[in-house]
């Protein structure tokens, strides 16, 4: 992950790239190639302090997969709403959803410039379903919904991703007000597939690695515990087997072993 072709001139004022960007370092993480030098410096000193950070990262695609595949593919779900999407990668939500299930619908909601031009050029569908790109908040939920209501049918079930996201939002009883608001919006039969980073493995040093990162400048993240965490899905219907380390939701049947784990838990819920 050191041979990077040099990106092109910033996209426009907005982008900045002179302070590391989570989404960009996490695409650094996942070996992608749209990330700036100051992307890369913070992510190899957070990789220095905490090695399981980039286990994470391949963690939390792999929990997106079998989530979306399950539900797309199993429990005919065909609408999705993913806020916070990042930078587009291998194995996005749109492209795993309609290898199951071809009319699924994805509307991908994020606010960050870089993340939206990926995304006009990259994100495609198939001619049965549709994809869409809202340029929005988390904490602005209206706008979203109502965004969202072009492409998706919100008297129907839909699937909320929130992955990786709620740790932005520093006061948990904001993330869970903003959770609710969006999962009130949708209709009985909905999911929440949800995901986000924890100190249970790394401990210490994982929690001193995302201080510095937070020094930076950049937008901090804040690591919580798996039972603050389940405090998301209460009220809903955890499907099996409930809120794990990430790996461990669900895993393919030819994996050799008991998989790791690693300081990202999730679960996916319904909603009666």
């Amino acid at each position: 992950m050191t041979d990077h072709a040099p990106l092109p001139p910033p996209l426009g004022p907005e982008i900045d790239t002179t302070v590391p960007h989570s989404a960009r370092i996490w695409n650094y993480w996942l070996g992608g190639k749209d990330n700036y030098p100051v992307d890369r410096a913070a992510g190899d000193l957070y990789r220095e302090q905490a090695p399981g950070v980039v286990d994470m990262a391949r963690a939390s695609r792999i929990f997106l997969s079998r989530a979306v595949r399950h539900l797309a593919g199993e429990r005919g779900v065909l609408q999705f709403l993913d806020v916070g999407t990042g930078l587009p990668t291998m194995d996005n939500t749109h492209e795993v959803a309609q290898r199951a299930a071809p009319g699924a619908r994805i509307v991908y909601v994020d606010n960050d410039p870089l993340v939206l031009t990926h995304a006009r050029a990259l994100l495609t569908s198939t001619p049965q379903g549709a994809t869409d790109y809202i340029d929005a908040d988390l904490r602005d939920p209206g706008r979203i919904l109502r965004e969202a209501a072009r492409t998706l049918d919100l008297g129907r079930p839909v699937a909320l991703m929130l992955m990786g996201v709620l740790g932005h939002i520093a006061d948990f009883e904001e993330a869970l007000a903003l959770t609710r608001h969006l999962l009130d919006a949708l209709a009985p039969g909905s999911h929440l597939i949800h995901y986000d980073g924890t100190y249970e493995v790394q401990g210490e040093a994982l929690q001193q690695a995302q201080e510095d990162y937070d020094d930076t400048g950049a937008v901090p993240y804040v690591l919580r515990t798996p039972a603050e965490l389940a405090r998301l899905y209460e009220g809903l219907e955890l499907l099996e087997p409930g809120q794990v380390s990430c790996l461990r939701w669900r895993p393919e049947a030819d994996l050799f072993g008991e998989p790791d784990d690693v300081d990202v838990y999730g679960a996916v819920a319904r909603k009666p």
